[in-house]
C-alpha cells in the first residue's frame, strides 16, 4: 500500500472517529437533557402535590374555623338569649318586688296615719285629763295654802307667846346664873389664890431639892469621868505599848525581803468595813472604777473574821459600828503580829476629835467626811505600795 493510501486511510479513520465522538457527545447531551427535564418534571409534580396538599389543609382549616365560628356564634346567640331571659326574669321580679313594696309602704303609711290619729286622740284625751287634774291640783293647792297659812298664823301666834314666856324665863335664869357665877367666881378666886400660894411653896421646895440632886449628880459624873479618863489613858498606853511591841517583834522576826515592784490596782485587795450598805456600795463602786479588788464587811466583827481568813492589802473602816467599832478593830489588828502592818484608813465625820485616839490605835490615815475621792485613791495606792516594799 502506498503512502497516499495510508494517509487517506488514516484521514478516513480520523474523520470517522471525529463524527463518532460527536455523535456520542450528542447522545450524552440529549440523555442529560432528558434527565434534567425528567427531574424538573418530577419537581414540578412534587411542588404541585405539595401545593395541592397545602390547599387541602388550608381548606380543612378554613372549614374547621368556619365551623368553630358558627358554633361560637350560636353559643353567643344562646348566651345572649339566656342573658336576655335572665334580665327579663330579674326585671319582672324587680317589678313584682317594687309593687309589693309600694303596697307595703301604702299599708304602712295607712297604719302610721291611723296610729298617729289614735295617738292624737289619746293625747287630746290625756291633755284634757291633765288639764282637769291641774285645775283640781291648783284648787287643792290653793285650799292647802290657805290652810297652811292659817296654821302658820296660829303657830306664829303661839310661838310668839311662847317666845315671850321663854324670854321672861331666860331673863330670870340669866339673872340667877349671873349671881351664881359671880358667887362661884369669888369662891374660885379665893381657892386659886390659896392654890397659887401652895403651888409656889411646893415649886420652891422642888427646885431646891432638884438643885441639890443636880449638884450631887454632877459631882458623881465628874468623879466617874475622871476615873474613866484615867482608865482610858492607862488602857491606851498599854495598847500602844502592846502594838509597838508587836510591831517590833514582827519587824525583828520577819525575814528580809527583796524590794517588790509597785502593786497595780488589779493586784490590790481593799476591804471596806462599814455598817451602812449605802456607804459600802458607793465606795465599792468608786474603787471598782479604778479596777481595785473590793471586799466588804458589814461591821468590825465581820471585818476581823474575814481578815483572819484572808488578809487584804488595805483596810477602809468606819468609826461607829455595832459590835466592834473601827478603833477597837484597829487596836485588835495592831496587837496581832500577822496583821500589825496592815494599812488602815479610817473615815469619820469628827476627825479632829478622834485624831488622838486614831493615832493611838495605829490608824495610818484619818479622813474626814466628806473627802475628795481622788484623795482616797491616792492614799490607797500609797499605802498598798508602801506595804509591798516594806
Amino acid at each position: 500500500m502506498s503512502i497516499n493510501e495510508s494517509l487517506l486511510l488514516v484521514a478516513a479513520v480520523v474523520i470517522v472517529s471525529f463524527f463518532a465522538l460527536r455523535a456520542y457527545k450528542s447522545r450524552r447531551s440529549a440523555d442529560a437533557q432528558k434527565a434534567r427535564e425528567a427531574t424538573e418534571e418530577a419537581a414540578r409534580a412534587a411542588a404541585e402535590d405539595a401545593k395541592r396538599a397545602a390547599a387541602e389543609r388550608q381548606a380543612a382549616e378554613d372549614a374547621k374555623r368556619a365551623a368553630a365560628e358558627r358554633q361560637a356564634a350560636e353559643d353567643a346567640k344562646r348566651a345572649a338569649a339566656e342573658r336576655q331571659a335572665a334580665e327579663d326574669a330579674k326585671r319582672a321580679a324587680a317589678e313584682r318586688q317594687a309593687a309589693e313594696e309600694a303596697k307595703r309602704a301604702a299599708a304602712e303609711r295607712q297604719a302610721a296615719e291611723e296610729a298617729k290619729r289614735a295617738a292624737a286622740e289619746r293625747q287630746a284625751a290625756e291633755d284634757a285629763k291633765r288639764a282637769a287634774a291641774e285645775r283640781q291640783a291648783a284648787e287643792d293647792a290653793k285650799r292647802a295654802a290657805a290652810e297652811r297659812q292659817a296654821a302658820e298664823d296660829a303657830k306664829r301666834a303661839a310661838a310668839e307667846r311662847q317666845a315671850a314666856e321663854d324670854a321672861k324665863r331666860a331673863a330670870a335664869e340669866r339673872q340667877a346664873a349671873e349671881e351664881a357665877k359671880r358667887a362661884a367666881a369669888e369662891r374660885q378666886a379665893a381657892e386659886e389664890a390659896a392654890q397659887v400660894e401652895a403651888d409656889r411653896k411646893a415649886v420652891e421646895e422642888a427646885l431646891r431639892a432638884e438643885e441639890e440632886e443636880r449638884l450631887a449628880v454632877a459631882e458623881a459624873i465628874a468623879r466617874e469621868t475622871e476615873r474613866q479618863a484615867a482608865e482610858e489613858s492607862a488602857r491606851r498606853d498599854t495598847e500602844r505599848k502592846a502594838a509597838e511591841e508587836a510591831q517590833r517583834l514582827a519587824a525583828a522576826s520577819a525575814p528580809p525581803v527583796a524590794p517588790a515592784k509597785a502593786k497595780t490596782p488589779e493586784e490590790t485587795v481593799v476591804m471596806i468595813a462599814d455598817d451602812s450598805k449605802v456607804v459600802r456600795v458607793k465606795t465599792g463602786r468608786l474603787l471598782g472604777t479604778q479596777r481595785y479588788q473590793v471586799v466588804m464587811a458589814e461591821d468590825g466583827l465581820d471585818a476581823a473574821q474575814q481578815i483572819e481568813a484572808a488578809l487584804p492589802d488595805v483596810l477602809i473602816t468606819d468609826v461607829d459600828m455595832p459590835g466592834m467599832s473601827g478603833l477597837q478593830l484597829a487596836r485588835q489588828l495592831r496587837a496581832n503580829a500577822a496583821t500589825a502592818r496592815l494599812p488602815i484608813i479610817m473615815v469619820t465625820s469628827d476627825s479632829e476629835q478622834l485624831r488622838g485616839e486614831a493615832d493611838a490605835a495605829g490608824v495610818d490615815v484619818l479622813l474626814g467626811k466628806p473627802y475628795p475621792e481622788e484623795q482616797l485613791i491616792a492614799h490607797i495606792q500609797r499605802l498598798a505600795n508602801s506595804q509591798g516594799s516594806a
